[in-house]
């Protein structure tokens, strides 16, 4: 019997590691396919924030064949006059990344075990799992901030495309500084020999700064919060401008947030998952939680931060369904998964707040 919480390495298991951590085959279309992502999506953020901000939502296109480079003139216009990066939005995304960061070292939180890392010679690497310490921190000193006006949130929304420009330019320096500082220091893992395709997946697979892991930080620490903020920043622009919240925005607030104060609650269940077992940090990870998910999966509040509330206020009935099903859908999960569900509820007490409710 093998004692529970240990993990026994067989000379079978060591020989499939040893074949895990080597290329073996191409996956996203290989380098081509990559190489397109990596050029088609910087362009499609651009193209859905214009189309939100400045077309009322349609997707817009040229009128005619005669009309295309026109049009692709016209994209530019909006991008150069509204999208390009200042010190202020600059100083904005990058005071937010280092005080994430900031509190990843000195929150307290739980110390989790990843699982053995082959590579390491199967030792396991210690996570420090305070995303909810700093989630609450994150929040009070926004509300600090905003309250006081040393900072108001609702310049984060008045300045989305540039502060997206930033988050861009942020997404494609780490993928390239993690990449080369790794080829440097002589630890990259499973290499193709394609730059691009390479780049792409990544060169290192546990990238640290002292305690703090890299990849686990910018997993939740970095999109989800800011994903957050953006919808904070979104209600505090509608309030501003309309005198009060919609129920529509306010029901995208409280959904992030949710989803948010699950991530960082549940963030010690994140060490021996496939992300930080097997995934290396590359582009494909960086770029998407750098830029990618917190300007991506905001369109609906760029959307009704740009338009009057009155223009997509639905019936009293619809709110009812939407409120209930977003507040009830965690109970669905005791007759979905039953005993097991049970189980969890006895390890993990509290359902919002830890020693509180």
């Amino acid at each position: 019997m093998i004692p529970y919480g240990i993990i026994k390495t067989t000379a079978k298991g060591k020989k499939q590691d040893k074949l895990m951590d080597e290329h073996q085959y191409y996956e996203f279309g290989g380098p081509w396919g990559v190489t397109a992502m990596m050029l088609i999506f910087p362009v499609l953020m651009y193209y859905f924030w214009i189309c939100l901000w400045f077309y009322d939502g349609q997707l817009v296109r040229p009128t005619s064949t005669d009309d295309i480079v026109p049009f692709l003139w016209r994209m530019w216009d909006h991008i150069r006059k509204d999208a390009a990066p200042t010190p202020y939005t600059f100083a904005i995304f990058t005071g937010l990344m280092a005080f994430e960061l900031l509190l990843a070292f000195i929150m307290p939180g739980y110390e989790q075990q990843g699982l053995p890392v082959p590579s390491l010679d199967y030792k396991t690497l210690t996570y420090h799992c305070n995303a909810l310490a700093s989630f609450y921190a994150t929040v009070l000193t926004a509300f600090g901030l905003h309250y006081t006006g040393l900072f108001r949130l609702t310049d984060i929304m008045n300045n989305f495309g540039s502060t997206m420009t930033v988050a861009m330019i942020w997404g494609w320096a780490a993928s390239f500084l993690t990449y080369y500082i790794t080829i440097w220091t002589g630890q990259q893992i499973r290499m193709s020999g394609n730059f691009a395709y390479d780049f792409w997946m990544g060169a290192p697979l546990n990238p640290r700064i002292g305690l703090v892991d890299l990849k686990m930080w910018a997993e939740v620490r970095v999109p989800w919060m800011l994903l957050f903020i953006i919808s904070l920043s979104g209600a505090c622009k509608q309030y501003e401008d309309y005198g009060y919240v919609s129920a529509n925005m306010a029901f995208m607030v409280l959904a992030t947030g949710l989803y948010l104060n699950a991530c960082a609650k549940g963030e010690e269940c994140i060490p021996q998952t496939w992300d930080m077992y097997h995934e290396k940090w590359g582009f494909m990870i960086i770029f998407w939680n750098f830029a990618g998910v917190p300007f991506t999966y905001c369109y609906s509040i760029v959307y009704m931060a740009s338009h009057d509330p009155a223009t997509y206020q639905f019936s009293t009935l619809g709110y009812v369904a939407l409120y209930s099903l977003l507040l009830v859908s965690h109970y669905m999960c005791a007759i979905k998964y039953g005993e097991d569900w049970t189980k969890y509820c006895d390890i993990v007490k509290y359902k919002f707040i830890p020693g509180v409710y």
